[in-house]
């Protein structure tokens, strides 16, 4: 998958999805079929929400963004990936390596900064019912989804230009694609000191969300355990822990990466763990809301009857 000659000094070189393995082809048409049912799930997603009256609340409001942002995330990566593969091009020119740096962070913090959202949300439906419609009304939602996507892209910008004007010594490789912690380690210049503001950077996109949520849903699962209806407590729990699970499988890996020393990692972790939040979980977020959600079944269901009794 790599080639380390032909491309000029100022391009970066891609070695691709762990080099060293031997069925490199396999493993791009396996990325390719797991992109292709993200796209196809994150889509359909949106299309129900969008078209179903029945979901036109906040909660699937905001997750319809997350499918959005989803949908871009993994297109940011994978095509550009799949492609170069196939026309055995192996190098990205520095601005080109720039651009999809600042739409993979941007679209990587703005998914940060609204799972959160999504957890107050859910905090104000479990335990202050009465007053949801209120709180969550359409401005609140709007704006919420304006933060998430003008945090993502400011702090995108800043780091991104930062990090691309450190100088690059040595041979110019990288993995799949750019990525700020793999940009960094070619420079031959001192980044210590930016790599303590990544980290500062890391506790307010990554670390503090991940303890609000965590505290949001102490207060709803203590809440949920004090309902009197079976069904609503289920209800509840269901649609919360399918939120933690994604929370789960998107922070984790970040918090590695990005919240510990780059020298404890090895190449093969960074490449699983980039894998992990950056084609896997935008695959796994539309199934696993749509098949723990009865409310999205439900209207799945429905399209696809309308769509039967009409032929």
């Amino acid at each position: 998958m790599a080639k380390r000659n032909g491309t000029a000094t100022t391009d970066f070189i891609l070695l691709g999805l762990f080099p060293e393995f031997q069925y490199a082809s396999f493993l791009v048409y396996l990325i390719l079929l797991v992109y292709l049912i993200a796209l196809i799930g994150n889509s359909i997603l949106i299309f129900l929400i969008w078209m179903n009256s029945y979901l036109h609340t906040p909660m699937y409001f905001l997750l319809s963004q997350l499918s959005l942002i989803d949908l871009f995330y993994i297109s940011s990566s994978v095509p550009n990936m799949v492609i170069n593969h196939f026309l055995g091009k192996h190098s990205i020119s520095r601005i080109g390596c720039g651009v999809q740096m600042f739409f993979c962070l941007t679209l990587g913090g703005a998914e940060c900064l609204l799972l959160t959202l999504m957890s107050y949300d859910r905090f104000v439906a479990v335990c202050n019912p009465l007053h949801y419609a209120i709180i969550m009304n359409p401005k609140v939602c709007l704006l919420m989804t304006v933060a998430s996507w003008t945090g993502g892209a400011l702090n995108s910008l800043i780091q991104t230009i930062y990090t691309m004007h450190f100088p690059v010594c040595g041979l110019k490789e990288i993995n799949h694609f750019c990525e700020m912690p793999a940009i960094l380690k070619l420079s031959c210049a001192d980044t210590s000191d930016y790599e303590m503001v990544v980290f500062v950077v890391s506790i307010v996109f990554i670390l503090i969300p991940f303890t609000l949520i965590m505290a949001s849903y102490i207060h709803i699962f203590l809440t949920v355990l004090r309902m009197n209806s079976p069904e609503g407590r289920n209800k509840a729990l269901a649609t919360c822990s399918a939120h933690l699970t994604v929370v789960s499988f998107y922070l984790g890996p970040g918090i590695v990466v990005y919240m510990t020393p780059g020298s404890s990692h090895t190449t093969t972790l960074d490449q699983g763990l980039s894998m992990f939040y950056t084609i896997l979980t935008p695959t796994l977020n539309p199934l696993i809301y749509s098949l723990r959600n009865k409310e999205v079944v439900r209207a799945l269901k429905k399209v696809l009857r309308k769509n039967l009794i009409s032929k």
